[in-house]
């Protein structure tokens, strides 16, 4: 089972706290309202700063 870290536990659920909202935006600008697209973008936000987030799957 993948680990982690408490800061990108953090990061997604600002991520999803702003999905909620209506104010998370995906990069194209669009409003974001899928569950797994706003966590994917909270974990995007967690590797940019560097915490510790297993890498990505390819399918």
């Amino acid at each position: 089972m993948a680990r982690y870290s408490k800061g990108s536990q953090k990061s997604v659920k600002e991520a999803m706290h702003k999905r909620r909202k209506g104010t998370l935006k995906s990069g194209s600008g669009k409003q974001v309202k899928s569950k797994k697209q706003a966590i994917a973008i909270g974990l995007s936000e967690a590797r940019r700063k560097g915490e510790k987030v297993p890498s990505k799957t390819s399918t």
